[in-house]
């Protein structure tokens, strides 16, 4: 198996050299494998933005393989966000974002396509079908017949009062949050709430390390990266956060999902939910809390937040973006009391606040018991989906595990070590699955998976895509 070593030629050539090696890989993970290599040189900095890449033919040549694995491998870092093709220049790596705070343009330039894409194509998305349309038009109804004149003007940058008081009280009730309605600040999604903290700790620390967990959300990272931090991943086992490796970096903050971790569906085992805060104390550091589908449990009660191991050390962020629908825009920061002017400056500095109606909307929506209606309603229909998927997976792949709890919209399929998981997620997708590998999700090697949402199919359609996609006694 040949190799391609790095090497620094005219920028206008595609005659370049990789530093990427095939040696010793079977035939199944050499495209796995090739991903891991080139994604790793590109987050690192070994592959410079716009530097270019060889082509296809000449890699694979270099490699000893056939050109067909390098073009798929070329198109999934492409979709990724990591490689960009034109026309006439051949394949080069694509704008990354600035090391430091970046000028609103170069955050535009930046962010763009590869944010666009991950918040399109990310397993995990609710079913836009299942959008209670009467509910929400009567809510919004409602709030453009009661909402008084004044408040048609520039509103607080923390957010209609009204709407802080309805997710006060409902944060209470299903996460057992007590905070009063001046700790919450409402935001446009919990990325725009993300983009406040960034912005926060780079005021605060000047170049903060904020720590992500690995394999996590790659959304997450590329925002805070394009804000300013310097992002430190820490590994993800079968209970969470590593905490042991958390302490062991130079982080400042760290940003979890501890109820149901995306996207390995594990939960944060108790010990280390303890041992995370007691690391928060020792360092006087911040958690970030990303509650992002909270409202889906099929088999037990959710885990307490842990906004409430310490109120002064834990935002806890949310949004209706899984239980209703991201068009909306909508999501808040339950923050400690000292963070909340500082927090809602920034806030204000981006929007001058979230959009009025849609918040009297879903203040209403609330009130009236909408909500808690339709998560209960959606709650079966997902559970439904689930065990079909579940259950034929079962039936035409045995040997594979499913990982995680009994909840959110999404799965993790753990493969063997002869399936390669992007040729996997790649006929997944062809047949109609919402499918990812693994791989994407991570800033360093690890076994396969697939990631799988099944929110937007219903039963039978997943079970049939199941059937033709591991039915078949060659499954790679």
């Amino acid at each position: 198996m040949g190799r391609s070593s790095l090497g620094r030629r005219d920028r206008t050539t595609r005659g370049v050299e990789l530093d990427v090696s095939l040696s010793g890989v079977p035939r199944g993970r050499r495209g796995a494998h090739l991903a891991d290599q080139l994604r790793a040189a590109i987050v690192s900095g070994r592959l410079e933005a716009d530097g270019a890449l060889p082509s296809s033919r000449q890699l694979a040549t270099d490699l000893g393989v056939s050109r067909g694995l390098v073009v798929e491998v070329y198109a999934q870092l492409a979709a990724e966000g990591h490689l960009a093709t034109t026309s006439g220049s051949g394949t080069r790596v694509a704008p990354r974002p600035h090391p430091t705070r970046p000028s609103m343009p170069e955050r535009k330039a930046s962010t763009g396509t590869a944010r666009l894409f991950f918040a399109t194509n990310n397993p995990g998305h609710p079913d836009p079908a299942l959008f209670p349309r009467r509910g929400w038009h009567r809510a919004l109804a409602a709030a453009l017949r009661e909402l008084p004149d004044a408040d048609l003007s520039y509103g607080d940058p923390r957010g209609l009062g009204e709407l802080r008081t309805a997710l006060a009280g409902y944060v209470a009730r299903v996460r057992s949050i007590i905070a009063s309605p001046e700790q919450v600040i409402v935001v446009n999604g919990f990325a725009q709430g993300l983009v406040c903290i960034a912005r926060h700790l780079v005021r605060v620390h000047g170049d903060p390390v904020v720590a992500v967990e690995d394999p996590g959300s790659v959304g997450t990272v590329e925002q805070l990266m394009a804000w300013g931090v310097r992002v430190v991943p820490v590994r993800v086992d079968d209970a969470g956060l590593d905490v042991d490796a958390l302490d062991r970096s130079d982080a400042v903050a760290v940003v979890v999902t501890p109820a149901h971790q995306y996207p390995t569906g594990v939960t944060l085992a108790p010990h280390r939910r303890h041992a995370l805060v007691a690391w928060a104390r020792r360092r006087e550091a911040l958690i970030v809390e990303d509650d992002y589908d909270a409202e889906y449990r099929y088999d037990r009660a959710p885990l307490t937040s842990l906004h409430n191991l310490d109120p002064d050390l834990v935002i806890a962020a949310g949004s209706i973006s899984k239980s209703l629908s991201p068009a909306l825009r909508l999501g808040w920061l339950i923050v400690p009391g000292h963070l909340a002017d500082p927090l809602t400056e920034i806030k204000a500095s981006i929007d001058l606040g979230a959009p009025t109606i849609p918040q009297a909307a879903l203040a209403r929506f609330i009130g009236s018991g909408g909500l808690d209606r339709h998560i209960r309603r959606t709650r079966g229909v997902y559970r439904r989906r689930r065990d079909a998927l579940v259950g034929s997976l079962r039936d035409h792949a045995p040997d594979l595990d499913v990982d995680g709890i009994a909840a959110g919209l999404h799965v993790l399929i753990r493969l063997d070590d002869d399936m390669d998981e992007n040729d996997l997620a790649v006929r997944a997708r062809k047949l109609g699955l919402d499918a990812q590998p693994l791989g994407r999700y991570r800033c360093h090697r690890g076994p396969q998976g697939l990631v799988l949402g099944y929110a937007r199919q219903p039963p039978h359609r997943l079970q049939q895509a199941v059937a033709e996609l591991f039915g078949e006694p060659d499954r790679v």
